[in-house]
């Protein structure tokens, strides 16, 4: 026990200990200050501290007076004032207990002048103690840190080496995206979307970086749903360019392939441009581009041809037969960056935030509404997507003229250009959730602002300024 703790004890009046001592060891007691409650029973922490007794090492199994409880302290600060010179000059004997010269406190003490005259000396060792640096403090540099509002919700700027997971195998355009999203991160392949979800969810990743919607190919519905059944929260997108190539194994030629393997989108992508190749290949799906690259290299397939990036051709020992063979060179697939937290929304850059929405009425009235709350507000919707409701999928509506109809019930996502944090955003929601049976934000979000044809870097990074003019982009 500390000398400071020592001067505290014998310097409160509202605190009466129980002492409890356990049986010794080698001739030594430890007596157990159980601190008993205030005045108002609140509970008090435990201290202890370690005293010397040769002669009885039972004595006060069953409590002892408050005389020996003050006799304990007056021990401990004299012999903190016996380390820092202040009281004596004196060493500590051998046993720990202070010099002979200094008494035993008596029962006369009791009267309370005996234990003002220990609390001054205890308090005089303290502080001498403290200004010769006997005590041990800790180091300040050794303290926790406290935490911040980053630490709890991640600012849209990101650290590296997280661990991000992504749909695929190395290769694969997710890969891309996730190094485009989060740099020098370690990125964690999965075999299905369903499992990149439930690596965020698990701790085993801290990010995932999915494609929800293709320029060409139109939206992933599947993610979608996803989106609905997890509960992590969108915390970023990113845009990515597609380039695919025609992948052989090396020394291959095109007019001996009769089969081509890729990922469904991609084989819709390339299409016409596969006809123009005059290639008269069956057109065959697989789990996803690199992983069809992979295929073709592991099973050494020479009438067979993968459609993937180039980075695929390069890890499997690939040759690029064709080099950008998609049909529209304006390819981009859209990400969306997930997590567990969500982040604080801003409004010093450009927001996007996703919502998801359901009502139980009939027609379209409700739409309407929903679309009216934005277009009030002068807020930009950048996506409208309709899913079928999963629990309730079909409705039945009676009619008495034409008889019994079945009509879908349908889920609508929406995205919008606004921040949570801006004041229309939040009234267009109050708005909508009077009429909709159901409401949920996915997310609220900095939007990517980086060109396409960009290299790989952060997508959160702020955004360029803005050209001179305002006329419209030139085409890519």
């Amino acid at each position: 026990m500390s000398p400071m703790a020592a001067a505290m004890l014998s310097s409160h009046p509202n605190l009466m200990p129980n002492v409890t001592a356990p049986a010794a060891t080698a001739g030594s007691t430890r007596l157990l200050l159980h601190l008993g409650r205030r005045r108002h029973g609140s509970p008090q922490a435990v201290r202890s501290i370690h005293r010397r007794d040769t002669s009885d090492p039972f004595r006060g199994t069953l409590g002892t007076s408050r005389v020996d409880w003050k006799a304990s302290c007056g021990i401990l600060s004299g012999k903190a004032a016996a380390g820092s010179g202040s009281s004596s000059d004196k060493p500590l004997s051998p046993s720990g207990d202070p010099p002979a010269a200094d008494p035993e406190p008596s029962d006369d003490d009791d009267d309370g002048k005996g234990g003002n005259h220990r609390l001054s000396a205890a308090i005089n060792g303290v502080r001498t103690a403290a200004a010769a640096g006997a005590l041990d403090l800790v180091p300040v540099s050794n303290l926790p840190r406290p935490l911040t509002i980053a630490d709890l919700s991640p600012a849209p700027m990101h650290g590296s080496r997280l661990r991000v997971a992504y749909q695929g195998v190395p290769g694969a355009y997710s890969e891309a995206a996730a190094g485009k999203a989060y740099p020098n991160c370690e990125a964690i392949p999965c075999d299905q979307f369903e499992v990149a979800f439930q690596a965020v969810e698990l701790w085993i990743a801290d990010r995932a970086v999915l494609p929800v919607e293709n320029s060409l190919g139109g939206s992933i519905h599947r993610n979608y749903d996803l989106l609905l059944r997890h509960r992590l929260h969108i915390v970023g997108e990113v845009q990515l360019s597609v380039h695919h190539c025609l992948l052989a194994l090396p020394g291959v030629r095109k007019e001996y392939l009769t089969r081509v393997m890729s990922h469904p989108q991609a084989l819709a992508q390339c299409e016409l441009t596969l006809t123009r190749l005059g290639l008269n290949v069956t057109r065959e799906a697989f789990d996803d581009t690199a992983g069809a690259a992979e295929h073709v290299a592991n099973n050494g397939l020479r009438d067979t041809a993968a459609i993937a990036s180039a980075r695929a051709a390069e890890l499997y020992g690939l040759q690029v037969l064709a080099d950008g063979i998609q049909d529209d060179s304006s390819n981009v697939t859209r990400f969306v960056m997930l997590a567990r937290e969500p982040i604080i929304p801003r409004t010093d850059r450009p927001f996007k935030t996703s919502i998801v929405f359901a009502h139980d009425r009939e027609g379209t009235s409700v739409l309407f509404k929903v679309l009216s709350a934005f277009a009030f507000r002068d807020i930009s919707l950048t996506k409208i997507e309709s899913r079928p409701h999963r629990h309730r999928p079909i409705r039945l509506v009676d009619d008495a003229n034409v008889g019994t109809a079945k009509h879908f019930e349908y889920m609508f996502y929406v995205d919008f250009e606004a921040s949570m944090a801006d004041t229309r955003a939040q009234n267009a929601l109050a708005e909508i959730q009077e009429f909709t049976s159901f409401l949920r934000v996915l997310g609220s979000y900095p939007m990517d602002m980086t060109p396409w044809g960009a290299p790989s870097s952060s997508s959160t990074n702020p955004p360029p300024p803005p050209p001179p003019s305002s006329s419209a982009p030139a085409s890519s």
